[in-house]
């Protein structure tokens, strides 16, 4: 007669073994497919990637990233087509957040203590020393917004901005312009890549420039920078990061929003990342460089 395999109890205890593992799996181990929204911006590009990357490597699930432009990213989390986005900066993206509150759910700040506003270079004029064996002055000797209207020519009347719809944009066209009358210079739109591009090329050819800047950001460890000095308040106090996920992601993937919830870093943190990204290599793959270097702070999320 044909032996029955399950009549063997070694067979029959690893049968037992494998069929209790399977029953055992959580449900939340489906593998689903989570869709994050950003701007590319390095900050963004940083933060969701890293997300992206727990979501993948840690809780299991697909997890797809698009970029999308300011307006279409709080439309998308808002309509449900997108499940979150990570990289809402208050007050800056008020309007935005104003227009479509009460159709996402806000998750409060990832980061805090993010600052924007109008940036120059801090450079010398030169990179030798003086005799007395300090550095030469910066070649641009400015302090304050105020004083940009009295150097229309160095600037070349241009003022260099980023996305048209970038909230940081909209502050300058709606508010800081009238404010500090600045109607004959010129905004120019444009990304952050153009931007920084911009702010290289004057830096050593030592021209005067003013860009949109904000921190953290990558070009503060590249160039000595400073944040002209705001005395009309047009850009507010320190600014926050918040997460934003559309509505029925806490029932249809409750560890997705849990790890969404807990997400949070500080800024030296996301600076870390930034410079990686930086310096080159893929941000995805640096995101998981980052999560190896601080498993402690990976796991409080997952808590």
């Amino acid at each position: 007669m044909k032996n029955n395999g399950f009549r063997n109890p070694i067979i029959l205890l690893v049968a037992l073994a494998i069929f209790a593992t399977w029953s055992s799996t959580p449900a939340c181990a489906e593998k689903k497919t989570v869709r994050i929204a950003y701007e590319e911006w390095s900050s963004e590009i940083a933060s969701t990637n890293l997300v992206k990357a727990v979501i993948r490597e840690k809780l299991g699930h697909r997890c797809i990233i698009k970029r999308l432009s300011v307006t279409d990213q709080y439309e998308s989390v808002s309509n449900g087509s997108q499940d979150a986005i990570v990289g809402a900066w208050l007050p800056e993206q008020n309007s935005y957040y104003d227009k479509n509150k009460g159709r996402f759910v806000d998750l409060g700040a990832n980061l805090e203590g993010t600052r924007t506003g109008l940036v120059v270079p801090q450079v010398s004029s030169t990179w030798l020393l003086a005799q007395d064996g300090q550095h030469t002055e910066p070649y641009m000797k400015i302090e304050s917004i105020q004083e940009i209207k009295d150097h229309y020519d160095e600037f070349n009347g241009k003022i260099i901005g980023i996305e048209s719809d970038s909230g940081m944009m909209t502050i300058m066209r709606e508010k800081l312009i009238a404010a500090y009358d600045l109607e004959d210079f010129e905004l120019i739109p444009g990304t952050e890549v153009s931007m920084t591009a911009e702010l290289a090329n004057a830096i050593k050819k030592r021209k005067w420039i003013v860009v949109l800047g904000w921190t953290p950001h990558w070009k503060f460890g590249r160039w000595k920078l400073k944040f002209l000095d705001d005395p009309k308040n047009m850009w507010g106090s320190e600014g926050k990061i918040h997460t934003l996920v559309r509505k029925g992601l806490k029932e249809d993937m409750p560890d997705v929003y849990k790890f969404l919830d807990n997400f949070s870093w500080a800024p030296e943190e996301m600076e870390q990342l930034l410079l990686w990204n930086e310096m080159g290599g893929s941000p995805y793959d640096n995101a998981k460089r980052w999560m190896r270097g601080n498993p402690k702070r990976v796991e409080s999320w997952l808590k």
